[in-house]
């Protein structure tokens, strides 16, 4: 890692009141020095010095500003930082930012290099940054409150408690290779054997079914099924309160899949209007009725739309474990078509004229928070689950009735697979996909 000194904006560039520019690294407080007026050697960390900033050469006044000093370790990246809160003009970004550059002890960051170096420093593992930069993206509430629970280093203790125990594994193992004529006491063979099993099975059930992170980051999917004016994009436009899709009487309107996010009391969704089921020689809706049919195999919840008048037809496309069954046009609807209705446990609704619609949502709410109450541990990213992978693949084939050599490198490797989730091992090959994603001033 460099150990020149950075710098960069690290609010968005544009009209603001106020925005933040990052210097760290040895000569943030030379750099501060040579604009300020701030007697740097009796500078007190994290006291706010109202102070003009002025340019380095004809010392011009760019703008007058907060300057906020961080005495390294104790800062976000470890090192020496000095923040900058001026004014967000952006005249007033580009001559700070031009008069920084023209330190030759200064370079412009790198994305994610901030963050890179509070890593590298030991200030947060791999798991506490990438919940950083799901908090930088995070549009609902949930997707908030995930976000802070993994930096707070939820996963982090998760998976260290993990790789400690196959680690105090290895340490045994490895001192008995040093004395083959010796056999593992009784007791410790069974301490092995039982915090093998343990950490294997606690891993597999951190592992099975928890797609939930897809779905927090993607959104929760919900597809609306169902014959051809059956109100599925009446419905849409109710839900979103907006015309998001066409609304006509006319048969085979929708002939795609259209996705619309939506935020259902902070958890983030993807309603999905699909082309109404039905026989059809055209060969355009052909093709929207099959991806409705995938849409529905790759949904988490269906909502099984009919006409109230009526019955849902072709129930076996559905997959019934994730249906919703819901009889639109209850305004149209006699009494005793409404109990007919409600005997079958189906939910009604009026699209077009708002009815029911509450109940729908709360009912949908229920169904996505089932998914997410269980789940305090989400696996967050693909190269979590992969490394979790591997290192089962690794405990399957541990035994200690094997060569202990052998013995101890299926341990290792496990120990190693779960390292690189966290960055206990040496995994420079990765850091610069991770820390790339960031923006340039995080």
């Amino acid at each position: 890692m460099s150990d020149k000194t950075i710098y960069a904006l690290s609010t968005v560039f544009g009209k603001s009141g106020v925005a933040v520019i990052r210097v760290s690294g040895a000569d943030a407080l030379n750099v501060i020095k040579e604009i300020t007026k701030i007697d740097v050697e009796n500078i007190k960390p994290r006291y706010a010095y109202y102070t003009p900033i002025l340019d380095k050469n004809n010392r011009d006044l760019l703008d007058k500003a907060l300057v906020v000093y961080f005495k390294a370790p104790h800062s976000f990246t470890g090192e020496d930082v000095v923040e900058i809160n001026c004014h967000g003009s952006k005249a007033v970004l580009n001559s700070v930012l031009n008069c920084l550059g023209s330190f030759s002890e200064l370079r412009l960051a790198e994305a994610g290099e901030f963050s890179k170096r509070a890593f590298y420093n030991q200030k947060m593992d791999l798991t506490e940054a990438e919940g950083l930069a799901d908090l930088i993206d995070a549009e609902t509430k949930e997707q908030q409150k995930y976000a802070l629970r993994q930096m707070d280093g939820n996963l982090k203790n998760l998976y260290s408690s993990w790789r400690e125990n196959l680690v105090k594994v290895l340490s045994v193992l490895e001192a008995y290779i040093d004395f083959p004529d010796e056999d593992i006491p009784q007791n410790l063979y069974d301490d092995i054997l039982n915090t093998v099993f343990k950490t294997k099975e606690e891993i597999k059930k951190h592992l099975q079914g928890n797609n939930v992170n897809e779905r927090l980051k993607n959104g929760f999917r919900i597809v609306i099924a169902g014959e051809a004016n059956a109100g599925k994009s009446s419905l849409i436009n109710t839900l979103t309160q907006r015309n998001a899709v066409i609304v006509s009487d006319i048969a085979g309107t929708t002939r795609d899949a259209i996705d619309i996010n939506l935020d259902i009391s902070g958890y983030p969704v993807v309603i999905t209007d699909t082309a109404g089921i039905r026989e059809t020689d055209n060969p355009i809706e052909k093709q929207g009725i099959e991806i409705a049919l995938q849409k529905i195999s790759d949904a988490d919840i269906v909502l099984a739309l009919y006409d109230g008048n009526g019955v849902f037809k072709d129930e076996n496309i559905l997959p019934l474990d994730k249906t919703i069954f819901v009889a639109n046009k209850m305004d149209s609807l006699s009494a005793s078509q409404i109990q007919t209705v409600k005997d079958k446990r189906h939910l009604l609704i009026s699209a077009k004229y708002n009815q029911g619609i509450d109940e729908l949502i709360a009912v949908l709410l229920e169904k996505i928070k089932d998914n997410f109450s269980s789940s305090n541990f989400l696996i967050t990213r693909i190269r979590y689950r992969k490394n979790l992978e591997e290192c089962l693949e690794n405990l399957a084939e541990f035994s200690l009735d094997k060569e202990i050599e052998l013995s101890a490198e299926d341990i290792r490797l496990a120990c190693r697979a779960i390292g690189r989730i966290t960055g206990v091992v040496q995994i420079d090959e990765i850091l610069d996909n991770i820390f790339g994603s960031f923006c340039i001033g995080k």
